[in-house]
């Protein structure tokens, strides 16, 4: 395959996989809108669950080896697609803002604390996870 073909290629597969993280992202902020002066349940969870999604997945294939092939379509549709798509960064820094300007400057505050720290726990627990599901390639898990 070309270079300029294999690009296209990737191209096209994080833009499906981005396509679908966009679209359950929006269920579930339809499920979970914002509201002013309340956590902002919907980022939250789709933070979190997106932070676990990409540890596993990254783990994962890094434990079947090396980025090329299936592997890194694998990677480049769910793990920078999906879940770059997934997740939002800007809608928690938004809300982060509209909360601190409607005066909910502790919630705010403890958003951000909450969100940062059990998105690093969720994406360490799904790193566990595909430890102990997904063998070495080679060996054992």
């Amino acid at each position: 395959m070309t270079e300029r073909r294999s690009r296209a290629v990737d191209l096209l597969t994080v833009f499906i996989g981005g396509a679908a993280g966009t679209a359950l992202r929006w269920l579930a902020e339809e499920a979970w809108p914002a509201h002013d002066g309340q956590w902002p349940v919907g980022t939250f969870v789709v933070n979190v669950i997106g932070a676990f999604v990409l540890g596993a997945i990254l783990e994962a294939l890094v434990r079947r080896g090396r980025d090329h092939g299936a592997r890194r379509q694998i990677r480049l549709a769910a793990g920078t697609g999906f879940c770059g798509a997934f997740t939002t960064y800007s809608a928690f820094a938004l809300e982060l803002s509209l909360l601190g300007k409607g005066g909910h400057v502790v919630l705010a505050v403890v958003y951000a604390l909450v969100s940062v720290c059990v998105g690093v726990a969720a994406a360490w627990l799904g790193v566990r996870a595909a430890r102990r599901g997904v063998a070495l390639r080679g060996g054992v898990a």
